[in-house]
């Protein structure tokens, strides 16, 4: 028997031809949540541009039915998209096909990304960290498919109080407001942002910021609406109307931020070869000097 706290990933299959009906709850995500995060990397890379110039190759882990990333495609990067099911692939395949969007969808898992080593410039990995069994190994990959200097999108659910309340019990567990299919996310396996800096540190992505994903207005007047959508008087995308989703500085319940691939260490035989072209008078092209 599937204990109760066992999260169900496998949803991502047997509801995998949802993700762009606006009759599901994938409408809300992808009407209020996904344009504000879109924003806020767009805006990020804005910055880094006049650091990096070669911003241009995207790769989204867990891109599920492709919300972000036919995002990143209408905005001229060149974007692939790896997830480990099938039915959403198909499902994102489709809708890029019909809308005309060039975007590779690969099949694969966070823990085995199929590209090689520094391939990417931009790496996505949202709504995917707090379902997976091992963040650090995650991290190592998207680290290694990412080039030096290239950055590290993300979103993921803090692990509070305030999480357990409205992420588990509001938004899953009570059939009066509940939104989700049950043991869609599991409290246990949230992120908290202290522990995702750290696991960013250790695979060489250096930590830069975290803002919040906040909903606005009073909790009871939420709640209200939740119930109205649950009793079909209000369509998912009128619940995230109403919801009025902002970016924030309140990481309590869901948050996003960045990071930057640190620069590989030089390897003590490039350091030899350096040194020694250094002391015959060549510069790093080769040419003497």
């Amino acid at each position: 028997m599937t204990p109760p706290y066992a999260i169900d990933n496998e949803m991502y299959k047997y509801k995998g031809h949802v993700w762009w009906d606006d009759n599901e709850s994938p409408a809300t995500l992808r009407f209020f949540i996904n344009p504000i995060r879109f924003a806020y990397f767009l805006r990020i890379l804005d910055v880094h541009r006049g650091i990096n110039y070669s911003l241009n190759t995207v790769l989204d882990v867990g891109c599920g039915g492709g919300f972000l990333t036919e995002e990143f495609a209408k905005a001229g990067y060149s974007v692939k998209g790896v997830d480990p099911a099938e039915e959403s692939l198909d499902c994102a395949r489709n809708h890029a096909l019909e809308n005309g969007l060039n975007i590779d969808y690969r099949a694969g898992c966070g823990e085995h990304l199929p590209f090689p080593d520094a391939s990417f410039d931009i790496v996505l990995c949202c709504d995917v960290l707090e379902h997976v069994d091992d963040i650090q190994v995650v991290l190592q990959e998207i680290s290694r498919v990412l080039k030096d200097g290239g950055l590290f999108f993300y979103d993921t659910v803090n692990r509070t109080w305030a999480s357990y309340f409205i992420v588990i019990k509001i938004l899953q567990d009570w059939p009066f407001t509940a939104q989700h299919e049950p043991r869609s996310h599991v409290w246990e396996m949230f992120v908290a942002p202290e522990e995702l800096c750290a696991a960013m540190a250790s695979a060489k992505l250096i930590h830069k910021e975290q803002r919040g994903l906040s909903a606005r207005g009073s909790m009871i007047r939420n709640l209200i609406n939740l119930r109205r959508r649950v009793q079909g008087k209000i369509s998912f995308r009128e619940l995230g109307e109403r919801l009025k989703f902002h970016e924030s500085s309140d990481l309590r319940v869901s948050y996003m931020g960045y990071a930057v691939k640190a620069a590989s260490e030089e390897s003590d035989r490039e350091r030899a070869f350096r040194k020694l072209g250094q002391r015959l008078g060549f510069n790093k092209s080769g040419d003497q000097l």
